[in-house]
């Protein structure tokens, strides 16, 4: 659409952003059935070329937990030419030594903030979770890899309900002092809200944790996934997870809906000028090719406006 959106800046806010694309892992675990590995291997080619420099290719977990992500192995080698960075998912020692095999150089292990989901996703307390992923990060580190900590349950859990910001504190300085590089915080079901953010934000900072090695990964289940961006955003996060078209949630919370549009990110982001050096057309047209191999419409609002497909 021709000049639009307006760029109209507003104080407070960083002059450029990180995307860290989730499509490829997070949202493509959880399609009911697999999609073939190269469409997958595409999808993240075009996405890379529509300007996203880091992209979550794959998830080195067993196949029997999940499934849709079992081709791992015959899917990165296909992303060798790929000008992005290109994390993975490791659950484990395991995951690891796949994942390394294959010439990983940045992976991310995934902990939960709430005893209950850890039982359930990771079938360990958040200390064995923990005390599982401490040989992970030290060998990755060891290996010159760059490691990531996803927190699920930041913001409220459905078994446990809220969930305490102290909590939450806690667990994010032990994935840190694990030897984690960045953390990016998870609103597993969607029920934050920007005072929420900033509350979190404020707590991690006074308990040491610098904003610059926090991302922010967030889920619209109740329509709120931009404005905890921009709460975010205005306490001086720049790194943003988002998924191209909007896919995926998480297969061990049902009440989790898909994640936060790359393709919404970046209109608000371009207005505001802020940089993310994302084409949005390029990467809306990539979205709507892959809804067209899913069989369904994007659930971007963006996406669904600029391709004119209500």
């Amino acid at each position: 659409m021709i000049g639009l959106p307006m760029n109209v800046p507003a104080p407070g806010l960083p002059a450029r952003v990180r995307i860290h694309e989730v499509g490829a892992r997070d949202g493509l675990q959880n399609e009911k059935t697999a999609v073939p590995t190269e469409v997958k291997a595409e999808f993240v080619h075009r996405l890379a070329a529509a300007g996203l420099t880091t992209i979550e290719a794959t998830s080195f977990v067993h196949p029997k937990w999940v499934p849709q992500l079992a081709d791992a192995e015959q899917l990165f080698p296909l992303l060798a030419d790929v000008d992005a960075a290109l994390p993975v998912l490791v659950p484990n020692e395991r995951g690891l030594d796949r994942a390394l095999a294959l010439g990983a150089t940045r992976i991310a292990v995934f902990g939960s903030a709430t005893e209950t989901f850890a039982s359930r996703n990771l079938n360990r307390t958040v200390a064995e979770s923990l005390a599982m992923f401490e040989p992970v990060v030290a060998r990755a580190r060891q290996g010159g890899a760059h490691v990531r900590g996803y927190l699920s349950m930041c913001f409220g859990d459905p078994w446990e309900g809220a969930v305490p910001v102290h909590q939450v504190v806690s667990v994010a300085k032990a994935l840190l002092d694990l030897g984690c590089d960045e953390l990016s915080l998870g609103d597993t079901i969607g029920v934050a809200t920007p005072g929420h953010v900033q509350a979190l934000l404020s707590a991690l900072n006074e308990a040491g944790v610098p904003t610059d090695r926090i991302g922010v990964h967030f889920h619209d289940t109740y329509g709120q996934a931009l404005s905890n961006t921009l709460a975010a955003l205005q306490h001086g996060v720049t790194t943003v997870d988002a998924s191209a078209g909007g896919l995926g949630g998480c297969p061990y919370a049902k009440s989790a809906t898909g994640n936060l549009a790359t393709e919404d990110l970046v209109w608000m982001l371009d207005g505001l000028g802020i940089e993310t050096g994302v084409d949005l057309a390029a990467l809306t047209a990539t979205s709507v090719w892959m809804a067209e191999r899913l069989g369904r419409p994007s659930p971007s609002r963006t996406v669904r406006a600029l391709s004119h497909k209500e």
